[in-house]
C-alpha cells in the first residue's frame, strides 16, 4: 500500500440511507449515515421520497463526516462516490453532489460501482477482522441482490450465480408481510428464530440449475401454507410465529449455503466472504462457522456497519482506485442498473 497518506471522503446515495465517509488510506476516520423512517409506513421504500431525504441530508451528512474525522475539505485527495446500480432518483443526489463537490475542490472524481464495494468493504483495515485472499468467493446478499461472486484481485470480479427473480432480503421481508411483522422483517424475523423450531414446518426449496438463485417460489409457497392453515386455525400465526419464522429462517439459509458448497466444488475455491445487509443475520453467520468445520471454509464477515450501505464501503474503493489513478470524468452520469 502507497506510504503517503491519502484523505478519500466516499459518498453512498444508492437506495434510502445518506452516508459520508473519510477514509486515510484504508482506516475508516469517520462513517456517517442517515437512515430514513418514513418508508416503514409504506412497507417498502419509495423512490420519490428518499431522493427528496436525500437532498435534506446530503450537506450536513458530508459535514458531519469532515468534522468528526478531524480534517477540513482542503486536506481531502479525491471524492469517491456510488454511481450504481440503486434508485435512479437516489443516485442523481449523490452523483451531482460529488461531482460539484470534486469540481470546486479540484480533486479527482472516482465512481464506484455499490456492489463492489460491499465485497472491498472486507479490505477496510479494522483490527480483529481479517481481510479475504485471492481469489475468494464473496456472497452479497441483501435487499435488493442476491450474487455469487468469483474475486481474483481488486478489480476482477465475476457473477456467478445470481437470483432470477427475488432478492434474499426481499424474501425475508414478503414472508415478513405475509404474518403482519413490520418493514424490514429480516432483524424481526431474525429474533423469533432464534425461539423456534427450524424444523416445525417444510418448505419446499425452488429447484434453480447452477448457481442462480429463485425466492419468489419459496415466497408463494409460504403465502398458501399460512392461508391453509389460517383457515383452519384464525390463531395459527399469534400461536406459532416463534416456529413459523425459525422455519422460513431455515429454508432461507439452506438455499444460500446449497449455492455456496456448489460455487466452492465447481471453483475449488474456499475462502468465502460474505457482504450486504442480510449478512447481519445471525442464522447465516452461524452457518458459515459451521461450514468451516464441515467443508474447511475460511469464512469471512466485515465489522457489521461495513455490511449494510455505508460510504466507508464505497471509500475503501476509492482509495484502492485512487492508487491506480483511475478516476472518473465531470461528464459521468449515474446508472440505476450496473453491472459488476
Amino acid at each position: 500500500m502507497s506510504s503517503q497518506n491519502i484523505y478519500i471522503l466516499g459518498i453512498e446515495s444508492s437506495c434510502d440511507d445518506t452516508s459520508a465517509s473519510i477514509l486515510l488510506n484504508n482506516k475508516v476516520l469517520s462513517n456517517v449515515v442517515a437512515s430514513q423512517k418514513i418508508h416503514e409506513e409504506y412497507g417498502g421504500v419509495v423512490p420519490e421520497l428518499a431522493s427528496r431525504a436525500h437532498q435534506q441530508n446530503i450537506v450536513p451528512v458530508v459535514h458531519q463526516a469532515i468534522k468528526k474525522a478531524g480534517i477540513t475539505k482542503d486536506m481531502l485527495h479525491a471524492i469517491a462516490f456510488t454511481r450504481g446500480p440503486g434508485l435512479m432518483g437516489s443516485l442523481l443526489v449523490g452523483t451531482s453532489f460529488a461531482k460539484s463537490l470534486a469540481f470546486g475542490l479540484n480533486i479527482p472524481l472516482i465512481d464506484v460501482n455499490h456492489m463492489q464495494a460491499h465485497i472491498l468493504a472486507h479490505f477496510i483495515d479494522e483490527s480483529g477482522f481479517n481481510k479475504p485472499p485471492f481469489p475468494f468467493l464473496a456472497m452479497t446478499i441483501s435487499g435488493g441482490h442476491t450474487q455469487i461472486v468469483k474475486v481474483t484481485n481488486y478489480f476482477e470480479m465475476e457473477v456467478i450465480g445470481e437470483t432470477l427473480d427475488d432478492a434474499v432480503g426481499e424474501a425475508f421481508d414478503k414472508s415478513g408481510k405475509i404474518l403482519g411483522l413490520g418493514y424490514p422483517a429480516g432483524p424481526e424475523i431474525d429474533k423469533r428464530a432464534q425461539l423456534g423450531n427450524p424444523k416445525a414446518f417444510q418448505f419446499t426449496k425452488p429447484k434453480v440449475d447452477g448457481l442462480n438463485f429463485s425466492f419468489s417460489g419459496l415466497k408463494t409457497g409460504i403465502l398458501y401454507f399460512i392461508q391453509k392453515e389460517v383457515k383452519a386455525n384464525p390463531n395459527f400465526i399469534s400461536e406459532r410465529l416463534n416456529d413459523i419464522c425459525a422455519s422460513i429462517q431455515y429454508t432461507i439459509i439452506g438455499i444460500l449455503i446449497d449455492k455456496l458448497k456448489l460455487a466452492s466444488k465447481h471453483t475449488g475455491i474456499n475462502h468465502i466472504a460474505i457482504g450486504g445487509g442480510v449478512s447481519a443475520n445471525s442464522g447465516i453467520r452461524e452457518a458459515l462457522k459451521k461450514g468451516e468445520q464441515k467443508f474447511g471454509w475460511t469464512t469471512y464477515v466485515p465489522k457489521f456497519e461495513y455490511t449494510t450501505d455505508n460510504a466507508a464501503m464505497i471509500a475503501i474503493v476509492g482509495y484502492l482506485k485512487f492508487l491506480e489513478h483511475d478516476f472518473a470524468d465531470q461528464n459521468i452520469s449515474a446508472s440505476a442498473r450496473l453491472k459488476i
